[in-house]
Order: C-alpha cells, then structure tokens, then sequence
C-alpha cells in the first residue's frame, strides 16, 4: 500500500529531558509538535518506520542503508547513556529497496557501514515515537553527496517500493535547518540562515514540495544546514501523491532551525485524471510513444496509425524518443533525419528502440511501465553552422561530423550550460577526439511531452 503519511522533524538532543535538564522548554513548540507527531503514528501504528537521517553512514557516492536484523543506540556521547534504543530492522523491506535502487542506476545499498549504531538523528525522533508505539520495524537510510535531483529520484524509488507492499509505513525525514541564525549560535551569524529557514518553511506551509530540489546548492552551503537532502527525498516519497501539509512547528531558539510538519495522504481527493495527463489530453506524440512502449514491453502489437493528426501522417522528420525513471534516463534513441514514410511511424520504430536498444540500459520491464515518463522530440532541418556564436544550448540541437562519424545532441538539456559542454559530449558521441576538425551543424527541436 502507499506511504500512510509522511513528518518533517528535526533533531535537537536539547528536547530530550534527560539531555535539556529544563533547557528543553525554550523550544516548547518543537516539544508540543513532537508529541502530536508520537500521537499520530501511534494512531497509525505503522509495520515500518523509514527514517532518512544525515547522521548515518553516509557517503558522497552512495546511499547507505542500514544492514543487519537489529541495532541499538543510547545518548550517552550527550550525558545520557541511560536513555537507550533498541530496534529492529526490516530487512525485507530495505532488499526491496535497494533492488528497486539498483534497477533504476541509483548506487544504494546496505555494503560499507561504518558504525552499526543508532544516531541522533534517527534516536531523537523514536525518543518521542517509543513513549507511545514501539510495534514497528525499520529502515534507516544515510543521505549522500549526489546532486537533490538524485535524491528525489531515490524517493521516488521508496514510494514505488512501498506501493507494491501490503505493509503500512510513515516517513520521517529527519533533518535540521540553518545552524547560522544566531551570533551565538553554533556558526555564528549568517543572513543565509534565516534566507533558508524562511524559504523552506514557505515551500512546506504551501505544500509545493517538488520545489525543494531546486534550492541553490549554494545558498544550502552557506545556510550550515543539514536535513535539505533528507527532505528531498522525502518529496521525491510523496511526489505522485496529493499531499495536505500542516506545519506544527518552527523555531530557531539556540542558533539552530527546527521545523515540524505533517504530510498527509489524500490520493482518494485527487481529480480522475490523476497526476498524468488522461488519454485524451495527452499530446499524440507522446500518447503514440507511450503506447508503442506499453504494447511492445508486453508483447503486444504495435499500435496502429489511423486516427493520428495528419502532421504526424503527411510529415516526415528524424525524432528521438526519450523515457525516464524516477527522473533518471532509462533510454534514448532517435534519427537525425528521417528515415520512414511520417514521423508516427519514426517514433514508433524509435519508442521500441528506447526500450529495448540503447546499449546502455538492460530493456525496460514490465513493472516499471507505470514509472515512466516519455518525451518525443521532433527535429527540424539541420543547417551548418560556421561559428559557436551561432548556438545555444536552449534553442538548439548540434551535430558534429568528421567524415563518416556524426555525433548529436538535443538541445535544453540538465546539466548542459554552455555550447563547449555541448560540441564536447556530441564530439565523445561521435569518437572524434578534441584535436580533430569538426563540420558543426544546428538544429531546433519541436518537444512533446
């Protein structure tokens, strides 16, 4: 079944009263918004707990999962050894998610643990979870250096996960805001800090969680926090989801921002059409795609034509077919000019080419047709090109030759900013190496999606 519901919590030993010895009452909201949440998941009474926590193992590479059958923890490095925790791990889960990971190229997994133990990160949170519900399992997942994107995608890959599970399971993304609020705070001062505080809590009263990927990485840096990938992945978690949030909480007493709030699923209110566009609506490039892919992967016949807008029937043009996973690409192939009788049937033969041709991805399986998400490109006329002031990297494709090898790249495309970025990658495409001369050509991009 779906996530049941899903808490952004921060992790203040301080709220502890064995560690706040009284000091904890100066963030009473934080106090009051962590016994609301204990209450709810008590309500709930989850099989699983997920915890995503910066304080785990953690790599810049890699998404560690906690391995093993079982951990324990205690406060003891914060003066309060007697408060300890014992859990159980649930294994079944965290193998399913970490071969949805593999299957969709994200590295995660349970290898190269560097300390077996419980962190404040995770404990904090069950301190206030353990007074009213112990009868769950968890998994406790580290963050990593990757980009937000590739932590929204790991999100996306939980929900998937969980979806397909008849167990019940709430989300904590525990995580602190700016450490840079105060003078005397732990960093000092920062206008940073309150910028970012101020900026995330506004995203999560309005509930618009898919921005939080697209934060600056630099205003993250100089904000000192430390939770934004944790909740990113919690929107990548609850991105196909109509979610209500409710903030509990935020305050930044000590220096250090603290946010509470609960995401609740409401999939039973969402429009019929749900998150993707209806059959109707859809635009007939990618509805043509799509069907082509559904049919293939299931070993159906291909769709037919008739009916189809007469461009897609009387034009003929190159186009290329694009699929992704969880935001990952998943396959890409596609024609410089065209090489059949309509630019329907280009993108039929080059929508079963993505799926089960490009030599870098195994072809895609029948389970992950509901994952998806497809775009058709259709090109234009290439023309030549004597000068790189006559590219951009928004508006146009490039094609580099040199001799019989060509090499091809669309245009408007993640991580592409520059025009050297561009002529370099079409340039490896094509094998031909940086010393040899290249004829350049440019192209405009009609994309459906």
């Amino acid at each position: 079944m779906p996530i049941t519901e899903a808490f952004m919590v921060p992790h203040p030993p301080v709220a502890v009263p064995e560690i706040g010895r009284g000091e904890q009452w100066k963030i009473h909201s934080t106090e009051s918004a962590f016994e609301k949440v204990s209450r709810r998941i008590a309500d709930i009474q989850p099989d699983t707990i997920i915890v995503t926590s910066p304080h785990a193992t953690m790599y810049s590479d890699y998404f560690h999962i906690s391995p093993g059958t079982h951990a324990s923890g205690n406060f003891g490095s914060f003066g309060a050894p007697e408060v300890s925790f014992e859990v159980d791990y649930d294994t079944e889960l965290v193998q399913q998610i970490c071969d949805a990971a593999e299957s969709a190229g994200i590295p995660a997994g349970t290898d190269g643990e560097t300390d077996p133990r419980l962190d404040h990160g995770t404990m904090v949170p069950l301190y206030f979870i353990n007074k009213r519900y112990t009868g769950y399992k968890l998994v406790r997942i580290g963050l990593s250096g990757f980009s937000l994107d590739v932590h929204k995608s790991l999100g996306r890959v939980i929900d998937r996960v969980a979806s397909r599970t008849d167990k019940k399971i709430v989300v904590i993304a525990s995580g602190d805001l700016s450490h840079c609020q105060k003078a005397d705070g732990p960093y000092g001062y920062r206008p940073e800090g309150p910028k970012y505080d101020s900026m995330l809590m506004d995203v999560i009263k309005r509930g618009a969680l898919s921005e939080l990927s697209q934060f600056d990485e630099r205003l993250l840096d100089k904000s000192q926090e430390c939770g934004h990938r944790s909740f990113v992945i919690l929107s990548g978690i609850l991105h196909s989801h109509n979610v209500k949030s409710e903030v509990l909480s935020h305050e930044a007493t000590f220096g250090v921002g603290y946010g509470i709030a609960i995401f609740r699923i409401r999939d039973d209110d969402r429009p019929a059409a749900g998150k993707e566009k209806g059959a109707d609506a859809m635009d007939a490039y990618v509805r043509l795609a799509r069907e082509t892919i559904n049919n293939f992967v299931k070993g159906k016949k291909l769709p037919d034509l008739e009916g189809l807008p007469d461009e897609m029937l009387q034009t003929r043009a190159g186009a290329f077919v694009s699929v992704h996973e969880f935001g990952m690409l998943r396959g890409c192939i596609g024609t410089i000019s065209a090489t059949c009788g309509s630019v329907a049937e280009e993108i039929r033969e080059n929508a079963v080419s993505a799926v089960s041709r490009d030599p870098r991805f195994s072809p895609v399986k029948e389970d992950e047709l509901d994952d998806l998400e497809i775009n058709v490109d259709v090109l234009g006329e290439a023309e030549p090109v004597t000068s790189y002031d006559e590219l951009d990297v928004k508006r146009y494709g490039v094609i580099v030759s040199n001799g019989m090898r060509r090499g091809l790249l669309l245009p408007d495309l993640d991580g592409v900013d520059t025009v050297e970025q561009q002529i370099d990658i079409a340039r490896q495409k094509a094998g031909i190496g940086p010393s040899e001369e290249l004829t350049l050509q440019r192209f405009e991009v009609v994309r459906h999606i």
